[in-house]
């Protein structure tokens, strides 16, 4: 037997594959990790899904608000079912931009006033107080359908000024986030 021979059996010999013993202790600690992972995965993409709604409709009413200034026209949002939108222009009636509630399906939101459903903003940006519609949103509550351990439910405010402001019900002053 050749030198080249000898060092090829020798590594062979000691040359192991990993034993079915070893493969399921590492299926085991994979699956505890898994486990112990999931629930925290689960809470983050459902507090990820409020925050896209919540978002979403503060994107909306700006671009309403921003759509009023530029036309110098009267702009409102319309809430839909869930937290899908319309912007458009009241008169000529003339659709800006529509967002559907697929990008959030266990998002839900809550208005205040109850049964309001448009925000309309004047010309100079403002909230049209006078408008037909007497209920205007002044509050959207964005939380969770889905059962989870921590949720994070995000407000929008309109002030009477037309500020859209996004916050956090859960943060205490004097923490910016806070909602006053």
């Amino acid at each position: 037997m050749s030198r080249n021979t000898s060092i090829r059996c020798d590594m062979l010999r000691y040359a192991r594959g990993v034993t079915l013993i070893e493969l399921m202790i590492a299926f085991a600690v994979l699956a505890l990790l898994l486990t112990l992972a999931l629930p925290s995965y689960r809470n983050w993409i459902q507090n990820t899904q409020i925050r896209t709604a919540a978002e979403a409709l503060q994107s909306g009413m700006q671009l309403a608000r921003a759509e009023a200034v530029r036309r110098n026209n009267t702009v409102q949002l319309v809430m839909g079912a869930s937290t899908d939108w319309t912007v458009s222009v009241v008169s000529p009636a003339e659709q800006i931009q529509a967002r559907p509630a697929a990008d959030s399906p266990n998002a839900t939101v809550t208005i205040t006033p109850a049964g309001a459903t448009t925000v309309t903003f004047s010309g100079l940006g403002r909230v049209a107080p006078n408008f037909p519609i007497s209920n205007s949103i002044q509050q959207i509550d964005i939380n969770t359908s889905v059962t989870i351990d921590s949720p994070r439910p995000l407000r929008i405010v309109v002030g009477t000024g037309g500020n859209v402001r996004f916050c956090d019900p859960a943060v205490a002053a004097p923490d910016p986030r806070t909602c006053f």
